[in-house]
């Protein structure tokens, strides 16, 4: 996280683009303005309230602001080409309390380093988080990111990267509403993703477009069990629907293998956005701008970055 903060300050572009991309990443105001205004927190605040509170969309149904990333959640990252021993020496020097493991779906209070039969390339592995929460959690995985590039760590098609998102708060309408809401978004994510994560081209993270009747069937289910049961209690789908009574998670699989710090914070505060959201409002508008009704506008322009990239 530091070394983010670090790079942002020395950007060559104008302190409100810095204060912004602080912002984002949750800074709290108090210490961006000692590190970009000399200390004028009212600098700060305007951009904030530019950036993150006019942003929100307000009509006749929908008057949400995107939140300050405080959940619980878990991440594990796929990936090869790195000796799981030299791995875990150079985690465990940069401060990560790690293990290796046999393969296991257990939460452990350390990150664990474990065997997937699923992922092509010598010296494969998964490495998977302990229960994190907010900021310190995200600070973790910078640290994780780093170690990875510094050992040379390689993804390719067959890996993947997983959210667990802590989901003992939700009740059966946010659950249905995360699952109605992701399939209609699903055209415009599968234009964020590359090919090998797009549709049901991936039998490990499948689409919802040929469920016939996916909206009344959720609709009509009346406990968690009748909604797995729709996906024949199988959990290799974008939204795993057995993750809650295996873990109380809801475990999203989507998204391409990356040791990008960056693709990966994205990810986690699109998704944290979505699920706060689907606590209350369905979403209306499934295009590229209509995330702006969830999400801080620094977010839609990155992945309208991304699709754009993408499709070229």
């Amino acid at each position: 996280m530091r070394t983010e903060i670090q790079n942002i300050i020395n950007q060559n572009t104008t302190k409100t683009e810095k204060i912004r991309l602080l912002l984002e990443l949750g800074i709290q105001r108090k210490e961006i303005a000692d590190l970009v205004t000399n200390g004028n927190v009212g600098f700060v605040y305007n951009v904030y309230k530019k950036y993150f509170l006019e942003n929100t969309i307000t009509n006749h149904t929908v008057n949400f602001t995107p939140t300050v990333f405080n959940r619980k959640f878990g991440i594990e990252i796929e990936a090869y080409n790195v000796d799981i021993a030299i791995l875990k020496q150079v985690l465990k020097s940069a401060g990560i309390k790690i293990e290796i493991e046999g393969y296991n779906h257990t939460t452990r209070d350390h990150w664990k380093i474990v065997s997937d039969a699923s992922i092509q390339g010598a010296k494969s592995f998964e490495i998977v988080s302990p229960i994190l929460e907010g900021e310190n959690g995200i600070q973790q995985i910078d640290i994780v990111c780093q170690v990875l590039e510094q050992t040379g760590a390689k993804i390719n098609k067959s890996c993947g990267l997983h959210i667990h998102f802590d989901a003992s708060g939700f009740n059966l309408d946010t659950w249905k509403r995360i699952y109605k809401n992701y399939a209609k978004l699903e055209n415009t994510i599968d234009g964020f993703m590359p090919d090998s994560r797009r549709g049901n081209t991936n039998r490990y993270c499948k689409g919802f477009k040929n469920i016939q009747n996916f909206n009344n069937k959720i609709n009509q289910a009346s406990n968690l069990d009748e909604i797995s049961r729709i996906f024949n209690r199988d959990r290799y789908f974008k939204i795993n629907p057995v993750s809650y009574s295996r873990h109380n998670t809801c475990e999203f699989r989507q998204h391409a293998g990356t040791t990008d710090f960056r693709k990966i914070t994205r990810w986690i505060k699109f998704l944290h956005n979505m699920c706060e959201f689907s606590t209350t409002f369905e979403v209306s508008d499934t295009t590229l701008n209509g995330l702006n009704k969830f999400n801080q506008a620094s977010i839609v322009e990155y992945y309208k970055y991304r699709t754009q990239n993408l499709a070229a």
